[in-house]
């Protein structure tokens, strides 16, 4: 396996967003996507995509893990593990020193254990509000 950075082809992007049935997205939608984002992590084993994982956001105030994807034939081996760790460490690289960066994700439901293991915690909390969000069409 290799992996490869700020390389994903939209087709490649496309396929591993199929393969775990997440909302179908249009070519024009994928290419933007991956242009606006700050960081994209890919893992392939020879030709294939078999994991992904995208950073969105400003890279000093907030970033958001977006997209972490491993195609299920894959899951059980870490790689979704290995691929948020190295997310982290590039936010980390990005931190301005003296500074707090904050990185945050909307997970699926049932993957909550995952990112708690990874130092993610849930909210609400007694301080924070739950998480929201709104889809415009």
């Amino acid at each position: 396996m290799h992996w490869i950075e700020d390389k994903l082809s939209v087709d490649d992007y496309l396929n591993i967003r199929e393969c775990v049935n997440w909302k179908k997205l249009s070519r024009e939608q994928a290419e933007k996507s991956l242009k606006g984002s700050l960081y994209v992590l890919a893992v392939y084993d020879g030709d294939l995509p078999v994991a992904m994982g995208r950073i969105v956001g400003d890279a000093a105030v907030i970033c958001y893990v977006q997209d972490l994807i491993v195609r299920p034939e894959y899951q059980g081996r870490k790689l979704g593990s290995k691929v948020l760790n190295r997310l982290i460490e590039k936010v980390e690289e990005w931190r301005i020193a003296d500074t707090e960066i904050m990185l945050a994700l909307m997970c699926a439901k049932g993957r909550e254990n995952f990112y708690e293991k990874h130092g993610f915690m849930s909210r609400p909390t007694g301080e924070l509000g739950p998480g929201m969000i709104m889809y415009i069409e």
